[in-house]
């Protein structure tokens, strides 16, 4: 650790084990490779011993499943990344596996945000995603959570599952605020090809239902004291999840693990794919390294403009051209110093991005 003024950056560790995979998920995640945790562990130690990386202000195990690891393997690759002080730790959790033993362990371990995937409150919509956990292991988390000293913890929803009602979706907007969450986020269903979701064209999102039920998000976070601070997240003040912000100001960060992604000075570089891959490429002293791509200065501009326009920061209204304002017209508040996105904008995200220039 050090006590000493650092530049942000982030380092972001992909756990690939989940026990069964949902049907909308295209992530680099497997439901038979638990014999290869220790394994796993250990190659993800030996790329940040040899990756140089600076200290870390903010940390994020995803997957995947990281709360399916062994905490003991966990904490392992925790402890070997270099950590300013006070850097954030989040760690993402099915419901189904937390235990006070594991958040106690995570605790003491330097683990500082939870992030807990309850996606819906209703078992027959948990059932549509091919989600599998108990909606009343989300309450014993949200006890957990609180009892055990984690200031900063997330519920992640997703709204649009087939034969998921309104009534539904307020059941769980309800349900999950009356918790107090400091965090909330709630992403609309996508479709990702080669799933499961992608295969049954029946299951399909209706566009105007995912509309109608970001705006029920939008009106009960608000209500709860929860603020949107990026288009799909909701936080009480001081509560913001600071690695992801780091993602949307284009800041440098790390990926460790398999399919893990990197970013530094415009240049994206991701690692292979498989674990076993990984593990072996490690244990070889091989770049781990799968591709890149690097952005030219105008590509990033642009990029910027698009992911700082998804936050309530917004851009200085200098960033965008009177051609920008004139097309945005309708999708973006303009106070005269900064734009930002109105809450029509923040629905058509997309059509904002490719109408700048």
């Amino acid at each position: 650790m050090t006590g000493e003024p650092q530049a942000l950056f982030g380092v972001y560790v992909h756990i690939p084990f989940c026990a069964r995979r949902c049907d909308y998920c295209a992530f680099a995640t497997w439901t038979d490779r638990h014999h290869l945790q220790a394994a796993y562990a250990d190659a993800c130690v030996g790329e940040i011993s040899s990756a140089s990386l600076p200290p870390a202000t903010s940390v994020f195990f995803g997957g995947g499943t990281p709360s399916l690891l062994e905490p003991s393997l966990l904490l392992s690759v925790l402890d070997a990344i270099e950590r300013v002080d006070g850097a954030e730790v989040t760690v993402e959790c099915n419901p189904d596996t937390v235990t006070p033993t594991l958040l106690e362990a995570y605790r003491a371990g330097g683990v500082t945000r939870l992030s807990f995937g309850v996606q819906s409150m209703v078992p027959h919509v948990l059932a549509s995603l091919g989600r599998t956990h108990d909606p009343a292991n989300v309450r014993t988390c949200a006890s957990l959570a609180t009892s055990l000293g984690f200031e900063s913890w997330s519920m992640d929803l997703i709204h649009g599952a087939a034969g998921e009602s309104s009534d539904d979706w307020r059941r769980t907007l309800d349900e999950v605020l009356s918790l107090e969450p400091p965090h909330v986020s709630a992403y609309a269903l996508t479709v990702e090809p080669g799933t499961p979701l992608a295969a049954d064209p029946s299951r399909h999102p209706d566009d105007d239902d995912e509309a109608d039920k970001y705006l029920l998000a939008e009106v009960a976070c608000v209500a709860a004291g929860l603020s949107s601070y990026e288009i799909s997240n909701w936080a009480r003040p001081g509560h913001e999840c600071r690695h992801n912000l780091l993602y949307w100001s284009q800041g440098d960060y790390r990926g460790i693990g398999c399919a893990a992604h990197s970013h530094a000075g415009g240049r994206r570089w991701w690692n292979v794919r498989t674990p076993e891959r990984y593990i072996s490429a490690v244990a070889a002293g091989r770049s781990v390294e799968a591709a890149s791509e690097s952005l030219d200065d105008e590509s990033r501009r642009v990029e910027g403009l698009q992911l700082s326009l998804r936050t309530r920061a917004g851009v200085p209204r200098s960033a965008l051209s009177v051609g920008d304002l004139d097309d945005l017209d309708g999708l973006v508040v303009d106070d005269g110093e900064r734009v930002r996105l109105s809450v029509t904008g923040r629905l058509l995200a997309n059509e904002v991005a490719v109408r700048l220039r």
